[in-house]
């Protein structure tokens, strides 16, 4: 299945760290409650957010259901990892560099990651129960492998897109022997979510450590 995504730039649009990432994805549609098709092996994978220069990489990670993620402290100082949003709700807790921490997200969700130390920290875990997705390359190209013949729900993801706009993008399609299209899929970016946010516990980012006072390891 392919096809391509084109995000409607706005005049003095305010920049989101993963701009540009757009997530398309395909749920098998059942026409009726009589109809009982071959359940769809989702793969339980492990998958690795790294922390490093004060920064998760990468920004944007999708995952089917079941599968746990690995997040590295590969910087010279503590890191926390928590998500407090709709999906997979955890707080890692504060860990020093070199160490790992996991996370396995055992239903389908969008979570919204960061730091509790560092406020410029963010990233987001879509977990999905089809795995029939992609995310979109630098040209806005999108290609889904192996996507049998039948009808799905095309649903589509954009960070800064509202969560009003992204379900008016929801459509059913059609695979077939002779067609494997979306077309074009315009996304608008309204920056519903906040560039800001409080840290794990409700409030304001505490002033940055003086230089020399964060954890290093020995």
């Amino acid at each position: 299945m392919t096809g391509s995504v084109e995000i409607a730039k706005v005049h003095s649009q305010r920049k989101h760290p993963g701009d540009g990432a757009v997530v398309v994805w395909l749920t098998p549609l059942v026409a009726t409650e009589s109809t009982n098709p071959a359940p769809v092996a989702l793969p339980k994978k492990r998958f690795t957010l790294v922390q490093k220069n004060k920064t998760f990489t990468p920004h944007v990670l999708v995952v089917t259901v079941g599968s746990e993620v690995d997040f590295p402290n590969k910087d010279p100082f503590f890191h926390n990892a928590f998500s407090l949003f709709e999906g997979k709700r955890f707080d890692l807790g504060l860990y020093e560099s070199g160490s790992t921490r996991s996370s396995r997200f055992d239903r389908p969700g969008i979570s919204y990651l960061f730091c509790n130390i560092h406020p410029e920290m963010s990233a987001v875990i879509i977990a999905l129960d089809t795995p029939y997705f992609a995310t979109s390359n630098p040209a806005g190209e999108i290609t889904i492998p192996n996507v049998p013949v039948g009808r799905y729900v095309l649903h589509v993801w954009s960070e800064g897109a509202s969560v009003d706009a992204l379900k008016g993008l929801s459509r059913t399609v059609t695979v077939s022997s002779d067609s494997g299209s979306i077309g074009k899929v315009l996304v608008p970016n309204n920056a519903s979510f906040p560039l800001t946010h409080k840290n794990k516990y409700g409030r304001d980012y505490e002033s940055p450590t003086p230089q020399g006072q964060e954890y290093i390891k020995p």
